[in-house]
């Protein structure tokens, strides 16, 4: 068991009659709404109530409703729409929640550490058995078991999410969901996970209609539940749903999560024979669970400020509960009246297995907000409370709950017919520590966001604008360390950099605003990272100097250059780089340009970007080899600090950036001038004595072409060269290099370096003579496939030339002026290019919080199933989603179309219609055989009628291993052929599996004609 029996709440979410979500709940519930929903004639009409049962004097038209229960966001949890179509709406609407939680809880949904229980519970499936699905797919019994029955609530959670902890059901009637609190905080005290998702659902189908009352026994008869309140006269049931992410506090606290309220405490037990019978509730047993929930909670009652109720406004249910409650109370203190008593059944309802956690959530942001919500429609109490002799009274208006000598303590009560009971005691959350900070902040943040598609992106980076702009500067460092560490990394993605909140929030407008490119029709890998290291001028005065104030990594690989070079030369490059002052003299100035190169090396790859392979262009390529292990650092610095000292032995010269072609700068070239470099197809570097550099400078402006010197003293890449590189090679011999052990490309041949080439002394020593050959090497790495460049170095001299190659997914330049900004700006660019950074190290020694922020937008769609007409019988299970044709349609190349009746996607008033085209408009293109044909409408049959065409997968449209059988049946009974199951994973696209047919067929014997399929 754990030391420390307290348990945080960290995240939650909720969804719930009026509030999408958790912050508008707490402005209804602060503002004393309603939540119920009066139907007119019409809305009735349309959901199927008649008007024979409208106007029954017990009918009440009102429910406490949810938007639009038969949206979801099917694509987005990898679901089919035939899938979505048949899954219960409450596991659909369980499932948006629990992700909801944990984003909330600044967790990405399998991503954390340690494994995660799942404890929850549903109502009734209603939906099964009213919406005329049940018929549709009573052929196949697992599908349909796996997508309705309440067993697979939680382990559906657990699995789209990546959980690894406990996952269990719980079904106890209306306490269900605070039984799942309870039993999540003993899973964690026990360790049987780090982390835990618990709460409850209901979704009434039909949901937007009313009910028959029974004379105020149990449901109300005007559509009001009066909690307490003399006019009491029952409950009305709803629809929604909430969860909480819990934790150990004391890891809450070590790891810097938002802590919402402190479980204190929890109990539950059960009536057992001690009443009058199986739905009637008794006194004693539930004393006995308040009792024993105080005393794990270890709690004066005294101290409890509120209780949150079961509440449900019934004539004998209030009475008893207050009794019950006032019993355990009695056993410690004689006061009355000191506790507040409230029910949020009055604002939405009686919401079933969701009803105890929907009251946990209103006592936690009650405890996080120092305000006791009202509790409506209460004027004067039921006499048979006998209220005024108990320690309770009825919060009826918004009350102000200030800070005592002791921390905020709140209660919360749920009972479940059958006689299961469940109190829990929670306090409010203990002042955060400060995280203490063991480097200096960075001057700027770095906020990372990702989505799903290019219109999520957008609105998410408005929401994280809108927040930003709402907190101020406050929330800024921990945001953007939430968003790095707490969100899952999706394929559109976009950054800011800023130093205060408001530029924050223009950023990311502006990055929302941009048309952002179209979502990756199918998952790809992290492209390859390769580190262009330059290698020519000194570096700008002041690169170094922010980096080496604010990086450790970045110091520390500084330092380590310094030591090396300090027996080599007389600068200090500590000096050099700590002040940013600019090097004198060609060895220091090749001694910093190495330095910066290797510290800039270090640090990336302390933020988790590691190379796949190193380009270096001249000098740099002596840094490429350093960190590909040819050269120790102690024996690169010798042979750079050689390098230096024999050129500055040469005799002055100049280099000339020329535009043109190799050929056509080669045919300007006299008087000893040499191509020094090929950076472009258009971009060539020229090489000489002064006076000829400068002709050829001038015979170039006449003639129109800008050319510009290269800030250098010396001729490098040409023949004036020649004198040192003997010497230089003897310099290399006393170093023995070694093969690289990460891929080389040589600049000398622009191909890949061979382990005879870097172990050789002579290709180091006429690697200063050669050319630079820096377009050839980069057309080499188009073997790579996907792949970054990042410049590891100052000025951005080399993304120009890399920006002329057809290949890059992105070009990042090297940090130039303001580095330690540039620097953090180059990260996200790596991030939008796809690159997934070990965020944790970045923000290692920063003083960081995990908060609240908004969520991923849901782009929910209609995924439903209507009943049909009395008349009618029900169709067949194929007709919702599409049926076969008769035989491959050759002559139209088309697929059948879907039923009439097929439930169709229909959009969301959360998204706008056309926003996000790439999420369903996928590769329709019309098939070009009847294979193909038969194959698209089989798979319209199984996944839902979804837009599919030949180059389409079957597993990015929702397809897995349970679907694909049904696949094989459907083809194989169509084709009279037996498919086996394993060349249907090998060939996982329309065209692909169509093939494997046609080879079938032209490698065996082909039937006549396909089986003729009968059509409904």
């Amino acid at each position: 068991m754990n030391a420390d029996p307290d348990v945080a709440v960290v995240g939650l979410a909720c969804q719930v009659p009026g509030a999408p979500d958790a912050d508008r709940y707490w402005a209804n519930l602060r503002a004393g709404v309603e939540s119920v929903t009066v139907f007119d004639a019409a809305e009735l009409r349309a959901a199927g109530v008649d008007d024979a049962l409208r106007t029954r004097p017990d009918y009440v038209p009102a429910a406490p409703v949810l938007a639009d229960p038969s949206l979801f966001d099917a694509d987005f949890f990898g679901y089919s729409h035939r899938e979505a179509c048949a899954l219960d709406p409450q596991h659909r609407l369980f499932l948006e929640c629990a992700w909801a939680a944990m984003e909330h809880a600044g967790y990405a949904p399998g991503r954390q550490t340690g494994p995660v229980g799942v404890y929850g519970g549903s109502a009734l499936n209603s939906y099964l058995l009213f919406s005329g699905l049940l018929p549709r797919l009573s052929d196949d019994y697992l599908f349909t078991l796996t997508a309705s029955d309440k067993d697979f609530l939680a382990t559906r959670v657990s699995y789209k999410l990546g959980l690894t902890g406990p996952s269990l059901t719980v079904q106890t009637a209306c306490s269900t969901s605070l039984v799942a609190v309870h039993l999540a905080v003993r899973a964690l005290l026990a360790g049987e996970c780090d982390m835990a998702l618990a709460g409850g659902v209901s979704v009434r189908v039909p949901h937007r209609v009313g009910y028959l009352h029974d004379g105020g026994h149990m449901l109300s008869a005007d559509g009001h539940c009066r909690p307490f309140d003399a006019a009491a006269g029952g409950t009305l049931f709803g629809s929604g749903a909430g969860i909480v992410v819990l934790k150990r506090l004391d890891d809450a606290r070590a790891q810097h999560d938002t802590v919402h309220a402190v479980v204190r405490g929890s109990a539950v037990n059960n009536d057992g024979a001690d009443k009058a019978g199986f739905s009637a509730p008794s006194v004693r047993r539930q004393a006995d669970a308040v009792v024993e929930a105080l005393g794990a909670a270890d709690v004066d009652p005294a101290t409890v400020a509120y209780v949150e109720a079961h509440g449900t406004g019934t004539r004998v249910g209030d009475p008893i509960e207050v009794a019950a409650l006032t019993r355990a109370y009695r056993r410690f203190t004689r006061a009355r009246g000191f506790c507040a008593l409230g029910s949020v059944k009055s604002n939405v309802g009686h919401l079933d297995a969701a009803a105890g956690v929907t009251g946990l959530i209103k006592a936690v942001l009650a405890l996080r907000h120092g305000e006791i919500p009202p509790t409506l429609h209460f004027r004067h109490a039921n006499p048979d409370l006998r209220l005024d002799e108990t320690p309770f009274r009825v919060a009826d208006r918004l009350e102000p709950w200030p800070a005592g000598a002791g921390p905020r303590r709140a209660a919360v009560n749920a009972l479940g017919v059958g006689g299961t009971n469940a109190h829990v005691v929670l306090q409010e959350a203990p002042a955060p520590p400060e995280p203490a900070a063991s480097v200096p902040a960075r001057p700027v943040v770095l906020l990372a966001v990702s989505a799903r598609t290019p219109h999520a992106l957008a609105t998410l980076s408005g929401a994280v604008a809108d927040h930003l702009a709402a907190h101020g500067d406050a929330h800024l460092a921990d945001a953007a360390y939430t968003l790095q560490v707490g969100r899952a990394a999706f394929a559109c993605r976009g950054s800011a950099v800023a130093r205060t909140a408001a530029e924050a929030a223009e950023a990311l407008r502006a990055a929302g605003s941009r048309r952002m490119p179209a979502a990756p029709a199918r998952a790809a890998p992290p492209p390859a990272v390769v580190f262009l290291l330059p290698g020519q001028g000194a570096p700008d005065a002041g690169v170094g100097a922010g980096l080496y104030r604010h990086e450790p990594v970045f110091r520390a690989g500084v330092d380590r250059c310094a030591d090396h070079f300090a027996s080599h030369m007389d600068t200090d490059l500590r000096t050099l780089v700590e002040r940013g002052a600019q090097p004198r003299g060609g060895a220091a100035t090749q001694a910093a340009v190495f330095t910066l190169g290797y510290a800039l090396a270090s640090l990336w790859e302390s933020w988790g970007v590691h190379p796949a392979a190193l380009v270096g262009h001249s000098l740099g390529e002596f840094v490429a080899a350093c960190l590909a292990g040819v050269f120790p650092l102690e024996a690169a610095a010798r042979v750079v600090a050689a390098r230096g000292r024999l050129v500055d032995t040469v005799p002055a010269g100049a280099m000339l950036a020329v535009p043109l072609s190799e050929e056509r700068t080669r045919a300007h070239l006299r008087d000893g001038l040499t191509v020094a470099a090929v950076n472009a197809p258009a971009q060539c570097v020229v090489a000489g004595p002064l006076d000829a550099v400068a002709e050829l400078a001038d015979r170039l402006r006449r003639q129109a072409v800008p050319a510009r010197r290269l800030p250098v003293t010396h001729a490098f890449h040409s023949a004036m060269m020649e004198p040192i590189i003997a010497p230089l090679r003897a310099s290399v011999c006393q170093v023995s290099p070694a093969a690289p052990r990460i891929p080389l490309v040589s600049t000398v041949t622009g191909a890949w370096m061979r382990d005879a080439e870097a172990t050789s002394a002579d290709y180091w020593a006429r690697h200063l003579r050669r050319p630079v050959r820096f377009a050839d090497s980069l057309r080499t790495l188009a073997g790579l496939g996907r792949y970054v460049l990042l410049e590891v170095g100052a000025g951005g001299a080399l993304g120009g030339p890399a920006r002329q190659q057809p290949g890059p997914l992105a070009v990042v330049d090297g940090p130039s002026g303001d580095d330690a900004p540039s620097v953090v700006r180059a990260l996200g660019r790596l991030w939008e290019a796809g690159v997934d950074p070990d965020w944790a190290a970045f923000s290692a020694g920063q003083p960081r919080r995990r908060i609240p922020l908004p969520g991923h937008p849901m782009r929910r769609r209609r995924c439903w199933i209507d009943a049909p007409p009395a008349d009618v019988d029900p169709e067949p299970p194929e007709a919702h989603a599409g049926t076969l044709p008769d035989r491959p349609a050759a002559a139209s190349g088309t697929a059948a179309p879907a039923k009439s009746g097929t439930a169709a996607p229909a959009e969301s008033g959360t998204a706008a219609p056309d926003a996000d085209a790439t999420a369903d408009a996928r590769d329709a293109a019309a098939p070009r055989t009847a294979t193909e044909a038969v194959v698209i409408a089989v798979w319209r049959a199984v996944l839902g009628d979804v837009p599919i065409g030949p180059r389409d997968n079957f597993y990015h449209l929702g397809g897995h291993s349970l679907l694909l059988t049904r696949v094989a049946a459907r083809l194989n009974g169509t084709f009279r052929i037996d498919l086996p199951l394993l060349t249907l994973m090998e060939a996982p696209t329309v065209e692909e599996l169509a093939a494997r047919i046609d080879d079938v067929f032209r490698f065996g014997s082909r039937p006549t004609a396909p089986a003729r399929r009968r059509t409904t």
